[in-house]
């Protein structure tokens, strides 16, 4: 039996800034469903990724920016963070991502490891504007992200 993981509720203050974040983040514009004042359904999706993030007005009741760890799995850490950086959004340093515990600094040789069938290699963090966390996380193998 196979399973996929195909939405993940973000729950946001702000519809229209979060989804002008996410499109100058790079992601793209699956929907935008307004039922009425109450209920608005918009759902983005990360470049190259089939889930999607799902926010709007009426979608869940946990609080704006409860989210963390959101991870997008990136060939190149460094040149994912260098073009989010140049579309204005503001990213971590990249950093150690390994054995489940993050760590300060510079990935090196020296820090990779094995993750099931993955090397991860660094990672460097950003937030939407209400706080909801993402990783991008470095990773080669198999199951990585082309």
């Amino acid at each position: 039996m196979g399973m996929s993981l195909k939405e993940v509720i973000l729950p946001v203050s702000d519809v229209d800034r979060a989804k002008r974040f996410y499109m100058e983040s790079g992601f793209r514009e699956e929907e935008d469903f307004i039922v009425d004042d109450d209920f608005r359904v918009v759902q983005m999706i990360p470049p190259g990724s089939d889930c999607a993030i799902v926010f709007g007005r009426s979608l869940t009741s946990a609080e704006p920016g409860t989210v963390q760890e959101l991870t997008l799995v990136v060939p190149d850490v460094s040149e994912a963070r260098l073009t989010l950086i140049d579309r204005g959004i503001e990213v971590s340093e990249v950093f150690s991502h390994a054995s489940g515990a993050l760590r300060n600094g510079n990935p090196s040789e020296g820090d990779r490891f094995r993750r099931g069938a993955q090397y991860a290699l660094g990672a460097a963090g950003f937030s939407d504007p209400d706080g909801n966390g993402w990783l991008l996380r470095e990773a080669r193998g198999e199951g990585s992200a082309p």
